[in-house]
């Protein structure tokens, strides 16, 4: 066998948004959010990803899936390979847009249910050391939740760290296979989760169809663009932030060696 890259937007789409096999979405979502019992998630329906402003000139948004459950709890699921710029509002942003667009106008305010967040991340956002966190809107004092309909859930796999031989929990089967199958070569016998399971053959390249593949290599080589365009990016803001420190101690009357070595910037250029 071969598995995909799981972090690959195609790749993550098809596993995760297939309406024909919920039980990928289901399982991974009750991992995930720990979700048992009366909070268990028994069946979903994918909903279309594309994301309508609710109001003029709004920006229209697409992400990567979002089902309901049996109850009518939205889930908003997105895979991020790079720390793009004002990534945190954007995902309070989805959140707020798809938790809005539950009710059209005049309806009432109590048909609105409960929207979920769940980030997985291919870099570090939080100071935690766990590699899941959630985020819920809470009294910073007492603790008191009384806005329960939000919630953000990320994972950050550069922090999970366990090798197959000491994965013990569903959760953690699940966030080694998005993070490791495309080093795999067969299914890890205890993969027994029918969900798990069900993942691991839809990310089996060898059963996709040619134009799969073909925009599973596109959104590859895209991902990788738009990575060194965010690295370059970031770099210029780092250098621009070091131009205008140089700028500052210049004035000062700092000798420029001392300012290149402060800096690093090249003496020459002072």
């Amino acid at each position: 066998m071969k598995f995909a890259d799981v972090k690959n937007d195609i790749a993550f789409r098809k596993i995760f948004g297939n309406e024909n096999k919920k039980e990928v979405l289901i399982s991974f979502l009750n991992a995930v959010l720990d979700f048992k019992e009366k909070h268990e998630i028994m069946d979903v329906t994918v909903l279309n990803p594309y994301q309508l402003p609710k109001f003029r000139d709004g920006k229209a948004t697409i992400i990567d899936v979002k089902a309901k459950d049996q109850s009518g709890r939205e889930f908003i699921v997105e895979m991020q390979v790079a720390d793009a710029l004002g990534f945190s509002k954007r995902v309070l942003y989805y959140t707020s847009q798809g938790y809005v667009s539950q009710i059209d106008r005049g309806e009432f305010y109590d048909k609105l249910k409960p929207t979920i967040f769940v980030g997985i991340l291919d870099f570090e956002i939080t100071k935690s050391p766990k590699y899941i966190c959630r985020h819920r809107i809470l009294d910073v004092e007492t603790g008191e939740q009384i806005m329960e309909d939000m919630e953000f859930n990320f994972i950050e796999l550069p922090k999970f760290k366990m090798q197959r031989k000491e994965l013990k929990t569903l959760v953690e089967k699940w966030v080694f296979f998005i993070k490791e199958a495309e080093n795999l070569e067969v299914i890890p016998e205890d993969m027994d989760d029918p969900g798990l399971k069900a993942a691991y053959e839809e990310a089996n390249i060898q059963t996709w169809s040619p134009e799969e593949l073909e925009a599973y290599d596109y959104a590859g080589l895209r991902e990788t663009e738009d990575r060194l365009r965010l690295e370059k990016v970031k770099a210029d803001a780092k250098k621009e932030e070091k131009v205008e420190i140089a700028r500052q101690m210049k004035n000062k009357g700092i000798d420029n060696k001392t300012i290149s070595e402060l800096t690093g910037l090249p003496e020459d250029e002072m």
